[in-house]
């Protein structure tokens, strides 16, 4: 069993040693981008990325505060699925409309999970790392196209 500060620092030594692996790649745009932190630039849509000790996570998060404008965002998300799904190789991703996330707050989230993966495990990370870099790639490139869409909402 670890203690606090010990889950606090391996999690944190995981994200920065994926934030160095993903800090020479390029956005589909050909700019720098803060992959870790990545910026859609349309409030209430973010990419989230998780890991613990059973799974390793990425997501599509709608969390606006307004329902009506989240639901927007979602039947946006949802028309442009195809699309998503052609960046994303085919892959088939968990569609949730709402959810409750962890906070107990309402949101929407496109997600798919690794599972049998523990980021205690230092011979895990590699497996991690490849799983969050191929779909984060393919995310904005998929925002890439996408966002305008979502401007209209805003």
């Amino acid at each position: 069993m670890y203690t606090k500060e010990e889950v606090s620092r391996q999690k944190q030594a995981f994200w920065t040693t994926f934030g160095k692996y993903m800090q020479p790649v390029l956005s589909t745009e050909g700019t720098a981008v803060g992959w870790l932190n990545y910026k859609t630039g349309i409030p209430g849509v973010q990419f989230k990325m998780e890991a613990d000790h059973k799974q390793v996570s990425i997501a599509v998060v709608l969390s606006h505060k307004d329902d009506v404008l989240r639901s927007g965002h979602y039947e946006k998300l949802s028309a442009l699925k195809g699309m998503l799904e052609n960046e994303l190789g085919g892959e088939v991703w968990q569609w949730q409309q709402q959810v409750t996330d962890k906070w107990g707050k309402t949101v929407s989230a496109v997600r798919k999970e690794l599972t049998g993966v523990n980021i205690h495990r230092k011979e895990d990370w590699p497996a991690m790392i490849s799983f969050l870099k191929m779909r984060l790639i393919a995310l904005d490139a998929f925002w890439s196209m996408a966002r305008y869409g979502f401007e209209e909402l805003m």
